[in-house]
């Protein structure tokens, strides 16, 4: 288990997570929307965890989603440690309904984010969608990832960002899977990621 606290002027946030857990989670960010997401990556992902947030909501949601994605990629890179025996990649198509996302991510020690998804409207609720690229953008930045997100189709915008956050976990869930093969071997020529 892997704990991580960050505090700001905007936000108290601690993190625990298990990266080889049995789905289970327990978060309260302050923002129920990223919640109710973030809760999708622990049960797709079969990681444990604990989120809790305490930020400035009553100015509006940015600070929490963005701090607990920085947050929560402080937790990821601290337990993928040097990635030894790693699968390193992973990949997952999940639909919704009428949605289709794909997610495909590299464990590599390079920050990038390529995230394309055209939301049918710009708020899920009281969530303002523009939020999940500031979600994603902390996390790949902190976990040092590279992070390719398409929402291929979908109507229903909550349809669109439950099956981006579906198939982020099952990705995860793909890329942190040991190989035996690979028993004591950095997944990559250059020896470190």
């Amino acid at each position: 288990m892997i704990k991580v606290s960050r505090k700001t002027n905007e936000t108290d946030i601690s993190v625990e997570l298990n990266l080889y857990g049995t789905g289970q989670a327990n978060i309260d960010t302050g923002v129920p929307f990223l919640d109710h997401m973030l809760d999708q990556v622990a049960r797709h992902g079969l990681m444990n965890l604990t989120i809790k947030c305490d930020g400035d909501t009553q100015i509006d949601d940015h600070h929490s989603v963005e701090d607990t994605g920085i947050t929560l990629g402080q937790a990821f890179v601290k337990a993928v440690g040097d990635k030894n025996g790693f699968t390193r990649y992973g990949h997952s198509y999940v639909p919704l309904d009428e949605a289709l996302s794909r997610v495909v991510l590299d464990l590599s020690g390079r920050p990038s984010l390529d995230l394309n998804v055209s939301f049918t409207r710009a708020m899920i609720g009281t969530f303002d969608v523009d939020l999940i690229s500031e979600f994603f953008q902390g996390f790949v930045n902190h976990a040092l990832i590279t992070l390719h997100i398409d929402n291929l189709k979908g109507v229903n915008s909550h349809h669109q960002a439950e099956t981006i956050f579906k198939a982020f976990g099952r990705a995860l869930r793909m890329a942190i899977t040991k190989d035996e093969r690979q028993k004591g071997i950095i997944p990559s020529t250059k020896g470190s990621l």
